[in-house]
């Protein structure tokens, strides 16, 4: 019998705390952006005026914003906020690409660079933000970012990394600070890897000492190789790690650093369980502010951002998700709530280029989703 596989989103059990079993599914490489045309090149030429033009729609993950920081931003503008969720990367391309018309969208870096080089984003004037200083005064990494050179139409929302996850009451304190903890005997059967296929092949990749996006397919026949050694301890694909810790369901999981923090608000005893970021490398990431060149109420969609960006909102929304953001002040909110975990903590330094995951060409991204494929298969 083949692992259990999950797909939650990242962030969607946060409060939820349950999940569902889906069938496996494929990473499109179809999903790239096209340009939508004259309309969106004409979106791409015009700044947006920062003034309220109708109610919020928002696309986003679930869960992902403080309700009360909503509550706010509806009352102050009188506005809406219409929210719709999606549940991976590819889900959001699929909607945009069947036409859904959002305000506020908040893709990854990659698939930011994929949206822009598309024409699909509408340009952000950060000098019309008020707030906007407190990002790129302290964070000048984001100010001209691989994947949106200048700033052109991202601000950055959250930065995260990923590592590994463990209860010490079931396996112990003591492991190798490596990729190859995933392989402990004591953990066996209780093992999940993230429900992602950048994740799972970087983390292949990491461990064998190779580029964390390669798309070469004699590096990917090795990656498949040894992740398909790690099958007879996996007890599944699953992006829940913060419930399959805190139930028990795992001993052991690759897990997104946010989660681990978020689910120290959740756990009676945090200090039986543990995170760490292997010796080999952490994949970094990143989630941004977009606002899609159809959308129909930017300038709203500029209002959201720049109350987002308010100090008193940054803290609320770090201590409700879990997650860092980028921005100058907040840092000693987040160190306080990952205290029991300070390697979730990620800075200014963590932001290593070659730590993030690329987007290759259409071969590139057919050969990972093949060699995924495999992987998933057993």
């Amino acid at each position: 019998m083949s692992p259990e596989a999950f797909s939650p989103s990242r962030r969607s059990f946060l409060r939820t705390g349950s999940a569902a079993a889906v069938g496996l599914g494929l990473t499109a490489a179809g999903c790239g952006f096209s340009s939508s045309g004259p309309a969106a090149q004409k979106a791409e030429d015009k700044l947006i005026d920062v003034k309220v033009d109708g109610d919020l729609v928002y696309f986003n993950w679930a869960d992902f914003v403080d309700p009360a920081v909503f509550a706010g931003f509806e009352k102050e503008y009188g506005v809406k906020v219409i929210q719709s969720n999606f549940d991976s990367m590819e889900g959001m391309a699929a909607k945009l690409n069947a036409g859904n018309r959002y305000d506020i969208i908040f893709p990854t870096a990659k698939w930011a660079q994929r949206l822009a080089e598309g024409n699909r984003l509408r340009p952000i004037d950060h000098t019309r933000l008020k707030n906007a200083d407190a990002v790129f005064t302290h964070y000048d990494y984001f100010a001209d970012p691989w994947y949106d050179p200048g700033a052109r139409h991202t601000l950055p929302f959250t930065m995260y990394k990923t590592g590994i996850g463990w209860r010490k009451d079931k396996i112990g304190s003591d492991l190798a600070g490596s990729w190859g903890d995933l392989w402990n005997a004591r953990a066996k059967g209780k093992v999940f890897l993230l429900d992602d296929r950048d994740e799972a092949l970087g983390m292949g990749a990491l461990k064998l000492g190779l580029d964390v996006s390669t798309s070469v397919e004699g590096e990917l026949s090795r990656i498949t190789d040894s992740l398909r050694s790690l099958r007879p301890h996996l007890r599944g694909f699953s992006s829940d790690s913060y419930n399959n810790l805190l139930t028990g369901n795992a001993a052991m999981t690759q897990a997104w650093s946010g989660d681990m923090a978020a689910m120290l608000n959740q756990a009676k005893d945090p200090s039986i369980f543990g995170f760490e970021v292997a010796k080999e490398g952490a994949p970094i990431n990143s989630d941004c502010y977009a606002i899609p060149s159809d959308a129909r109420h930017p300038g709203t969609a500029m209002l959201f951002i720049d109350y987002m960006l308010r100090p008193e909102n940054v803290k609320k929304n770090i201590e409700y998700i879990g997650y860092p953001m980028p921005v100058g002040g907040s840092e000693k909110t987040y160190a306080a709530l990952v205290e029991p975990f300070p390697e979730c903590q990620v800075s200014a330094d963590d932001l290593t280029d070659e730590l993030y995951f690329r987007n290759a060409t259409s071969e590139g991204e057919q050969a990972r989703d093949t060699a995924w494929t495999r992987v998933k298969a057993g």
